[in-house]
């Protein structure tokens, strides 16, 4: 499972153009689901998610977690993060989980993040626009298999 984290001042989510989540400041989380995820794989990016100290503490250091700052999270599922480009300029996306299997797993992640704070999310597999302000910018490569 593969994420990439934004600290966000606020960021959304439009489907057909209808706003389907929105979060102030906290967390845009792109998610990315492989065949051989499972629990394990949501409970590592669900806590490293929620416990990374990316936010400003009162000293100016980055000493806090969207946890400590009462923020939310937008959870969007991206199939892409699984992308390789390594051959030729047309990505394979071979390494994605299939609906069928990435769907239930998302679910899963919607539902342990949700246990912690506020979550909003995309709608799987459609076509959609995100809108976002990346606060610093500070954005986090995850991967449950800690490739990085």
């Amino acid at each position: 499972m593969r994420a990439v984290v934004q600290r966000v001042k606020r960021a959304s989510v439009q489907v057909d153009g209808r706003t389907v989540g929105a979060v102030g400041a906290g967390l845009l989380v792109f998610l990315g689901i492989a065949p051989g995820d499972g629990e394990a794989d949501i409970a590592y990016i669900v806590k490293k998610c929620t416990g990374l100290r990316v936010f400003e503490d009162e000293n100016g250091k980055m000493n806090k977690s969207v946890l400590d700052t009462g923020g939310g999270v937008l959870l969007i599922s991206q199939f892409t993060l699984h992308g390789d480009a390594r051959k030729g300029n047309r990505p394979s996306f071979s390494s994605a989980a299939p609906p069928e299997t990435a769907i239930p797993l998302y679910e899963k992640t919607i539902a342990a993040f949700r246990e912690l704070l506020p979550v909003e999310t995309g709608i799987f597999g459609a076509d959609m626009q995100v809108e976002l302000i990346n606060d610093g910018p500070v954005t986090i490569l995850l991967d449950s298999e800690r490739l990085f």
